[in-house]
């Protein structure tokens, strides 16, 4: 493994931290996220038409650069460093490598460039909450979490030539404001349950789609209800979805812990220069040894979930089969947990204010743990695949 980045990923981290740096102050942030879409149309056309960020990771015959996760890793560390609210970890991360695994050669000639481009914005669409179960982080995918035949879920049934899908999903991530939805749903009924990916224009008859309010404001997320609506099969009926969505999960649990150490550096950063600038007691409260013991220690962990955010990227990469994303995922969120929780302790009585700019880290490390899995999970999990407790009597993870 070569830690070293390139002069092009040097460049891309450049790049974005000179732009987000101009175009998301916490202030330009609290302004997008209140907009219908969530966020900055301005900023996302930078990012997609002229930068082409959306297409980082796709493949160059479809309009994409041809990069890797890697570089993708790299740029939403930098968007995390501002918590920018954009659809990217919603298109490129979760929809983009659905369509490009399962989709047939016509889908991904329709839809890929648009995407890449950043002309077209998509989401996943998973029934209830389970988006973590969904994506294998949380627990094993191949199950009734797409509702299994019974009510609560999206069923999917043939209707002519083409299919209609009934049900409701929560917490779609950017769900109000794709342009595409691809939508998991059952289908098959008891003699053939499985579970298959539908695409779903966002303007489809039907389709009823709601804003929710959110703990973390910089992730929009939608209710996503289905009548009868149309839908086109993504693949074939015998897509391995659940294998797909597993490889997904793994890729976006790595771009989530770049993020997450992103924002973990930066309001680390920001900690940093106020106890250097607060005096208390003649002296600025950075000198005393018990606020730069407790820094230190924050900026052990933040280093430490840096060097896993990077290795999961590298490994995602390779395509050796080692899936680590989950763990970097768990090791980051818990990074910008304790970092955003030692920003509010630290800023003193004005840290505890609501509207203080902390509150806006500590919302995004909690709005990822019930989004994404919690800590805890994530871990287990990850043991649970990795075999690691199979020869222990009694331990069950």
């Amino acid at each position: 493994m070569d830690a070293r980045f390139t002069d092009e990923q040097q460049e891309i981290r450049r790049t974005l931290r000179e732009l987000t740096t101009e175009r998301c102050t916490p202030d330009d942030v609290k302004a997008a996220v209140r907009t219908p879409g969530g966020h900055d149309l301005a900023l996302w056309g930078t990012l997609g038409g002229e930068l082409g960020l959306p297409g980082l990771a796709l493949p160059e015959r479809r309009g994409g650069a041809g990069a890797g996760i890697t570089e993708l890793a790299l740029a939403e560390e930098e968007l995390g460093r501002v918590l920018a609210p954009t659809p990217l970890l919603a298109t490129s991360g979760l929809a983009a490598p659905l369509i490009t695994a399962l989709g047939t050669e016509d889908q991904q000639a329709a839809l890929v460039p648009r995407i890449a481009g950043g002309r077209l914005t998509a989401a996943l669409a998973v029934p209830g909450t389970g988006l973590a179960t969904a994506l294998g982080l949380v627990a094993d995918n191949v199950g009734d979490w797409a509702g299994g035949g019974r009510a609560g879920g999206v069923q999917a049934t043939r209707h002519g030539t083409g299919w209609r899908l009934y049900g409701q999903a929560e917490q779609v991530l950017d769900g109000h404001s794709a342009g595409l939805l691809l939508v998991a749903a059952h289908t098959g009924g008891f003699a053939r349950s499985r579970t298959l990916l539908f695409l779903v224009p966002g303007d489809a008859p039907g389709l009823v789609r709601t804003r929710q309010t959110s703990l973390d404001e910089t992730r929009p997320r939608a209710r996503v209800e289905l009548r009868q609506v149309g839908g086109e099969l993504l693949g074939g009926e015998d897509a391995g979805v659940p294998g797909a969505l597993a490889a997904v999960g793994d890729g976006v649990a790595t771009l989530l812990a770049a993020e997450a150490v992103g924002a973990a550096g930066r309001v680390l950063e920001r900690t940093v220069e106020y106890v250097k600038e607060r005096e208390q007691f003649g002296r600025p409260i950075g000198s005393f040894q018990a606020v730069k013991h407790r820094l230190a220690d924050v900026y052990v962990q933040v280093q430490a979930a840096r060097s896993a955010a990077y290795y999961a990227a590298w490994a995602a990469g390779v395509g050796g089969g080692e899936r680590v994303g989950g763990l970097a995922l768990a090791q980051g969120l818990e990074a910008l947990r304790t970092a955003a929780a030692e920003a509010v302790q630290l800023h003193g009585g004005i840290g505890f204010t609501w509207e203080h700019d902390a509150h806006l880290y500590l919302k995004r490390a909690a709005g990822d743990e019930l989004l994404f899995g919690p800590v805890h999970l994530l871990r287990a999990r990850a043991a649970q695949a990795a075999a690691l407790f199979a020869g222990a009597a009694g331990v069950s993870v």
